[in-house]
């Protein structure tokens, strides 16, 4: 894609077409205005937003990129690599790659709370103990900060594998 395919404001489309034609919300589409995702379009006299193909390329990227799962902060970087006319593809591979640690990431927390979970279901038996595993493991505040095999025993010894690497929830 050309730079001048990303800057082409030239009025076609209304919000609501852009909106069917993407996929993407109306109040998404104008919040990614705000943030400076999408550049603001040429408006009628009416004052209407008017959107041109380089607004419906742009749009069609974040939204992919949103699909993959990308932060608004990584397809920002992704869009500003992609105006450069070297088009730099080990930054663009840096940024994917780092992405995908995340993803990883994401993957084995997913993978350690469906053990858990399983785990809960299971103690839960067919349903008739008159106190029910599930629901004091969710009551016990020790349950959250490791695995849920601990619940109701000793605190847990170690973080909870559901914090991502950088610190974040995951």
């Amino acid at each position: 894609m050309d730079k001048g395919a990303l800057q082409d404001t030239a009025p076609r489309l209304a919000i609501g077409a852009l909106s069917r034609r993407t996929g993407v919300n109306i109040e998404t589409v104008r919040y990614y205005e705000r943030i400076g995702l999408l550049p603001s379009p040429a408006r009628s006299e009416g004052g209407h937003r008017l959107y041109g193909r380089g607004h419906l390329m742009r749009l069609n990227f974040v939204r992919r990129s949103r699909e993959l799962g990308f932060t608004l902060d990584e397809i920002k970087a992704l869009l500003e690599l992609a105006e450069k006319r070297d088009r730099p593809c080990a930054e663009a591979r840096e940024v994917a790659a780092g992405h995908l640690s995340d993803v990883r990431a994401k993957i084995s927390d997913l993978r350690t709370m469906e053990r858990v979970l399983a785990d809960m279901v299971a103690r839960c038996a067919n349903g008739s103990t008159p106190e029910c595993p599930l629901i004091e493991a969710l009551f016990d505040p020790t349950s959250g900060k490791g695995n849920a095999h601990t619940a109701g025993r000793a605190k847990p010894k170690r973080p909870s594998p559901l914090v991502s690497r950088r610190g974040r929830s995951g």
